[in-house]
């Protein structure tokens, strides 16, 4: 895939995938199995300047592109899947749209820990009513003097256990003019963080709960009319969903490689049986029909954000791209695939879930034919 970077951008992808080898590639498989933060591998990467990518270098980030982003989480990928998510959390998310539209004391206050490996930044979006019709949120925040006091409640917020701070998307007022989102930092009196539960990855996340929570004003983010800001920050987060379910899809495409390779049955390797064959050939063109996608996706101008339709096109292929080749590898190892003991089937597992995240693939679809008949198609009744 490289032959598509210019010369920065492949002696960046040689330099991230050399350091993955070394540092990240032992170990990967316990990391994966393991429902903890990985803390350390977030030290590492932030000394190797992987966090805040993409974000300006008075800001403390290293003033570079989203494609250096993408880049650099599928780089990481390839060895360790796991450590992936912490570029992601570096980059994409919650964190780009904080660092998007922060005040300059929000900055100070937050993002040196935030982007020096030392804390995790969580989005609380989904409500239990409130899935992909995000705009019916009920989550409210309440004007009392200097202060907001919120009530309402949020699910599925990925890094929930271990996040120092909490983006909240809420509403101020009625209407898609009265939502915005503030700054909750973990410890706040009438915001608690509930029992832990878990996705089919393994990944965990906690319900959150706000009870008469009282935040000052300067914890506002985006206020009354921010919606639109705030989605088209989430565009970006698409392409960190979409660059790591690719690149899973491309690890288990490797490893399921090299098993036919090796592996012999009936006196000859798997990879001379012609069923075979044709599923590594409709596997790679998956996998690099989407790489072209997400790479169209990125390839925007310096400090510009990418389009809508080029995020859902991008997302949908690598989604369906990386679970469709990570479920093939699984089939093509067998019972080796479906074992623990490789890292194909947690390949299986978080792609499936990243058809879900960040927009389902239902809903990308609806956003292309938006923009295929140049006209909204509203999905309420």
């Amino acid at each position: 895939m490289h032959q598509f970077l210019s010369e920065d951008q492949t002696a960046l992808a040689q330099s991230v995938g050399s350091f993955a080898r070394k540092e990240l590639a032992p170990g990967a498989l316990e990391r994966a199995h393991s429902s903890e933060y990985p803390w350390d591998v977030a030290q590492k990467l932030a000394g190797m300047g992987l966090l805040g990518i993409t974000m300006k270098e008075e800001d403390g980030g290293a003033g570079g592109s989203l494609m250096d982003a993408v880049i650099a989480i599928q780089e990481i990928a390839l060895s360790c899947p796991k450590s992936a998510d912490v570029v992601q959390a570096g980059n994409f998310g919650p964190i780009r749209t904080f660092v998007e539209y922060a005040t300059p004391e929000q900055k100070e206050r937050f993002l040196g820990d935030l982007i020096g490996g030392r804390a995790l930044i969580s989005l609380g979006m989904s409500e239990p009513n409130a899935g992909s019709a995000v705009t019916e949120l009920t989550t409210f925040a309440r004007e009392d003097g200097d202060h907001y006091v919120i009530n309402g409640s949020k699910v599925f917020s990925t890094h929930s256990p271990e996040a120092n701070l909490f983006l909240i998307y809420l509403r101020f007022g009625p209407g898609l003019g009265g939502i915005g989102s503030v700054l909750v930092e973990r410890g706040t009196p009438g915001f608690t963080i509930g029992q832990r539960s878990h996705f089919m990855s393994g990944e965990e996340w906690c319900p959150l709960y706000f009870e008469d929570c009282r935040i000052p004003k300067a914890n506002v983010l985006l206020g009354p009319g921010g919606f639109k800001k705030q989605i088209s920050g989430f565009n970006v987060e698409r392409l960190g969903n979409s660059s790591r379910a690719l690149a899973l899809g491309r690890y288990a495409f490797e490893t399921a490689r090299q098993h036919a390779l090796d592996r012999k049955q009936f006196g000859r390797p798997l990879c001379e049986f012609q069923g075979l064959q044709w599923k590594f050939a409709d596997m790679a063109l998956k996998l690099e029909s989407a790489q072209m996608l997400l790479y169209r996706a990125a390839s925007v101008a310096q400090g510009e954000l990418p389009t809508a339709y080029d995020t859902a096109l991008a997302k949908l292929a690598c989604n369906q791209a990386g679970w469709d080749v990570a479920n093939e590898a699984l089939q093509v190892m067998g019972g080796y695939g479906y074992s623990t003991e490789s890292l194909v089937e947690y390949c299986v597992k978080r792609t499936r879930g990243w058809m879900i995240a960040g927009g389902s693939i239902e809903m990308l679809k609806n956003r292309i034919a938006e923009h295929v008949f140049d006209r909204r198609f509203d999905q309420r009744a």
